[in-house]
């Protein structure tokens, strides 16, 4: 492909980004911020106590309205009659705003006794991820509350923006670590994060429950540290049986960002599982480098006989790995790893990325054997994320240990017990001696739809 044609692609792809607006389904949508030249969010300045809010400031990047601003005020001063007023009207207008039905919850209990957990997410740089996280926390916190609470004790929800910074997740997990009424975490996000920040938790004893991170390094990385999304590994054996027995291909060329811990986790156990089937990667490259180019880098996977491109991009590069696709022209067949079930993916892959196959924790739709979508849909409007189910899985689960034991180290105990379950959206949440769960992975394929109003949706692969 010729560096002109190239740059109109890109410019084209870039136009169409740029040219979005916010009007997609709630689970996806998505804002764009700074990056420094590494690809890492840039962190603010910001204290760590200005990072934590357990309703007495706005976290979501330009939330701005009035009677959320009003009930926080009111939060703040411990003005509980107003702010569950001002929260309740915030809520007739923004019906899927987390952030404003967890601070209702928590205006609601006022200064009774609780048990307080908090959420570690990365509001500041990923307000989609972290909205969805958001979004199954909140409806696991309300569903307890409304019937009755903790044995009689309700939960209170405090939110942190750690900007998948590992950094400032360290800090933020050595503030939780000090104060005695946290007893429990939700996240981090980013697999960097929940490791970064898991050093802290583990010395601290204080349990973190990730619903996103899917790194294979996480596996036995500490007793206090646990998660309710499956591993890559369980993500590259489906994706890599998919492509030998279903597409009947068996080269494959991989895009992996080797400054990530999640990308390259699932670069090497896609490796690995291909190798099983009978397949092989001919070639692998790395979408963190300065002098990347969409169109060589294709052209040279296709010269040494790639059949099927395979994404295991992250955040950070998940803009390259769609300037991949642009340029693919649908030549070779598409897969990827769950940080590509993005609104971004549908808006601007649009038709050269339909039929690509991603795998993801759980989807909606095929889900047949719980009242979860359902409810979900209620208390939201529209459909939820893989992001949410597993949040609110991650939820219940901390609310299920509590409920045995409300202490830090019963809560480790629990969840660490042979006999520990908790009812979750598709079955029983149960972990392993090593902190991950038994859980199977969904592939879903992008095809034509209305869902997300793009003209696109993920959809389960039958």
């Amino acid at each position: 492909m010729s560096h002109k044609k190239e740059t109109t692609i890109l410019l084209l792809s870039l136009m169409v980004t740029l040219g979005l607006v916010g009007g997609g389904l709630l689970l996806f949508k998505d804002e764009i911020f700074p990056e420094n030249p590494a690809g890492e969010k840039t962190p603010s300045n910001k204290s760590v106590s200005d990072r934590i809010s357990f309703g007495e400031k706005i976290l979501t990047p330009g939330d701005v309205n009035p009677d959320k601003t009003a009930g926080v005020q009111a939060l703040a001063n411990k003005d509980y009659p107003a702010a569950i007023s001002s929260l309740e009207t915030t809520l007739k207008q923004q019906r899927n705003n987390p952030e404003a039905l967890i601070y209702l919850n928590n205006a609601r209990i006022g200064s009774d006794k609780s048990y307080s957990i908090v959420a570690s997410i990365p509001l500041g740089n990923a307000p989609n991820s972290a909205l969805e996280i958001l979004r199954g926390i909140a409806q696991a916190q309300d569903a307890v509350n409304s019937s009755g609470g903790i044995k009689g004790v309700p939960l209170k929800v405090g939110i942190a923006n750690d900007n998948d910074n590992p950094e400032i997740s360290q800090q933020i997990a050595t503030s939780l670590v000090k104060n005695p009424d946290v007893l429990g975490v939700v996240g981090p996000n980013a697999s960097d994060t929940t490791l970064a920040a898991g050093t802290v938790y583990n010395t601290g004893k204080l349990v973190a429950i990730s619903p996103t991170s899917t790194s294979v390094k996480i596996t036995n990385f500490s007793p206090y540290v646990f998660r309710t999304v499956p591993s890559d590994f369980m993500a590259a054996r489906s994706l890599a049986n998919y492509m030998v027995k279903d597409l009947q291909k068996t080269q494959a060329a991989v895009f992996f960002n080797s400054q990530s811990n999640y990308s390259q986790s699932l670069k090497t156990e896609f490796v690995s599982s291909l190798s099983l089937e009978g397949g092989g990667v001919l070639r692998e490259f790395d979408l963190s480098q300065p002098n990347f180019s969409a169109a060589k880098s294709l052209e040279q996977a296709i010269q040494e006989g790639a059949e099927v491109v395979m994404l295991a991009t992250n955040t950070a590069t998940l803009d390259k790995g769609l300037q991949v696709v642009q340029v693919n022209q649908k030549r070779l067949n598409l897969l990827g790893g769950d940080d590509v079930y993005n609104i971004k993916t549908l808006e601007v892959g649009r038709e050269q990325a339909s039929g690509m196959v991603v795998a993801v924790p759980w989807h909606i739709l095929g889900e047949t054997n719980s009242d979860f979508p359902q409810t979900s849909r209620q208390l939201w409007g529209a459909d939820v994320s893989w992001r949410t189910a597993m949040a609110y899985d991650a939820t219940v689960a901390l609310i299920a240990a509590l409920e045995k034991n409300p202490t830090r180290s019963g809560v480790q105990q629990a969840l660490s017990a042979s006999d520990f379950s908790a009812t979750g959206v598709a079955g029983a949440v149960k972990f392993l001696p090593s902190g991950d769960r038994r859980a199977a992975v969904q592939l879903v394929k992008i095809v034509k739809g209305e869902r997300s109003r793009t003209g696109y949706d993920f959809e389960p692969v039958p």
